[in-house]
């Protein structure tokens, strides 16, 4: 008798299980919820992206930086084992605006699969990038040394904007909800916080700035409308939005002249891309160089410092050297 009881009380005790299991809520035709225990994995297309999904997520997501350190991100192709670990994410956090060539990839390898994709710069208002691409336009009036478009037809460097940024963490939040439901509240508040913080250093460069001799920034590439537009400033690139892009003989003599006119002091290089075309004008002119960071990615050395260099410390780099270039 006793192991006939013992077989009766297993028996509805799995019946129970089932009958518990058959009226649990459905998950969404979005999400599945995880349980409480797991992390929600995530792959990032590169930096600012990892940056942002990490302060978003905080514990509850396990994030991955596709994108290796120290490479460039705007030629960077995805293995057949890269498309395999994005595949077997949750969720892709992506900048879109055609920065990503290689997205097409990761959707058809998700093909059919439970995944949110989530493109950070979703409704943000965007630049042409048929207008940031002319090369320094302003400089005799005309579009001088045209260069094709950027994929996608608008500029996608928006995270060099600390105010577009903001935009992209609510949309990153947003993302992960959706598949995570369970820790809305906690997505929403790490997203409030860190918000809070790209507000307060907005409100530095802005008070920084504000007290600029010069306006004018001469750049390597195109690449920093966004926070050029935010502050006032005239940004003047020596190439296009591509990093592969190159400057003709025309264009250097224009910026050059351009850069006497204006007694430009400081020429800006970034970092992962070579300097040498920012050392060319800078020694014609008698200017110094100076870096501006893009923020589209960390170096080995920076990945593996003590003192991790964040997109707020970036940030605040590149307002010090602002103020040398513009202010001092």
């Amino acid at each position: 008798m006793n192991g006939f009881k013992r077989l009766m009380v297993f028996g509805t005790s799995l019946l129970t299980l089932i009958w518990l299991a058959g009226c649990s809520p459905a998950g969404s035709e979005k999400a599945t919820a995880l349980p409480a225990s797991s992390k929600l994995p995530v792959v990032a297309s590169f930096y600012p992206m990892y940056e942002f999904t990490r302060e978003v997520g905080g514990e509850h997501v396990d994030v991955t930086n596709i994108v290796p350190p120290g490479s460039e991100p705007h030629d960077w192709e995805p293995t057949a084992k890269d498309l395999e670990r994005i595949a077997q994410a949750k969720v892709v956090v992506y900048n879109g605006a055609g920065f990503e060539g290689w997205i097409d990839k990761v959707t058809k390898a998700a093909n059919g699969q439970n995944q949110i994709l989530v493109e950070a710069s979703k409704g943000l208002p965007l630049l042409p990038a048929s207008e940031q691409d002319n090369h320094h336009d302003d400089l005799d009036g005309k579009v001088t040394d045209k260069q094709p478009a950027h994929t996608g037809g608008v500029d996608p460097h928006v995270w060099t904007s600390l105010r577009m940024a903001k935009l992209q963490v609510e949309n990153i939040k947003n993302g992960l909800i959706a598949a995570d439901p369970n820790h809305k509240d906690d997505y929403e508040k790490n997203a409030q916080a860190y918000i809070g913080k790209l507000d307060e250093l907005d409100q530095e460069f802005q008070q920084a700035l504000a007290q600029a001799k010069t306006k004018q920034l001469i750049t390597t590439h195109q690449t920093f409308a966004y926070l050029a537009r935010d502050y006032g400033l005239t940004q003047v690139g020596i190439m296009g939005i591509s990093p592969d892009a190159e400057p003709t003989p025309k264009t250097m003599a224009e910026v050059v002249r351009f850069a006497k006119e204006n007694q430009v002091g400081y020429i800006f290089f970034e970092t992962l891309a070579s300097p040498k075309v920012a050392e060319v004008i800078a020694r014609e002119t008698g200017a110094a160089t100076l870096v501006l960071n893009p923020l589209e990615g960390l170096t080995e050395e920076q990945m593996q410092a003590i003192d991790y260099q964040d997109y707020l410390w970036l940030q605040r780099e590149n307002l010090a050297n602002l103020q040398k270039a513009l202010v001092q």
